[in-house]
């Protein structure tokens, strides 16, 4: 299956994609010739990352029948200095809040997300490393 993307320049340094029908606005800063109108690329590698494994763990948990309060995900990314600048490790930190929660569907849960389901973890794995714990706070 192949997938097709545009990337448009707007203008300075902005650039525009659709994405399912959505767009997405990416620029630098003043200090690199942009005016800052979107986020940085890079920086979205992480969100596709932890949108992928949440989704994932949202739908695994829903299955489960076990309901959080709330849900975040921190990442830890360590970046070289020289160029091109990569990431080179990236840490998750799932953070679960609620009420006599599972921990060991919730660990089950990010397991198969990490392991199986999520494909932007899988393409990551190869180029870095990828590492994650789980943090639950009971109410």
């Amino acid at each position: 299956m192949i997938e097709n993307y545009v990337t448009s320049w707007k203008d300075g340094m902005a650039f525009e994609s659709e994405i399912s029908g959505h767009k997405v606005l990416v620029d630098a800063s003043d200090t690199f010739g942009g005016q800052d109108k979107g986020p940085r690329p890079k920086p979205l590698l992480i969100t596709a990352l932890t949108g992928c494994t949440g989704m994932d763990v949202v739908s695994i948990l829903k299955k489960m029948q076990v309901t959080v309060d709330s849900f975040d995900i921190k990442t830890e990314a360590e970046i070289t200095e020289e160029h091109p600048k990569t990431y080179t490790k990236m840490h998750l930190i799932y953070e679960f809040t609620g009420k006599a929660l599972d921990k060991n569907k919730i660990a089950k849960a990010v397991k198969l997300s990490q392991d199986k389901y999520c494909g932007v973890s899988a393409l990551y794995e190869k180029a870095l490393e990828l590492s994650y714990e789980i943090k639950i706070n009971e109410k």
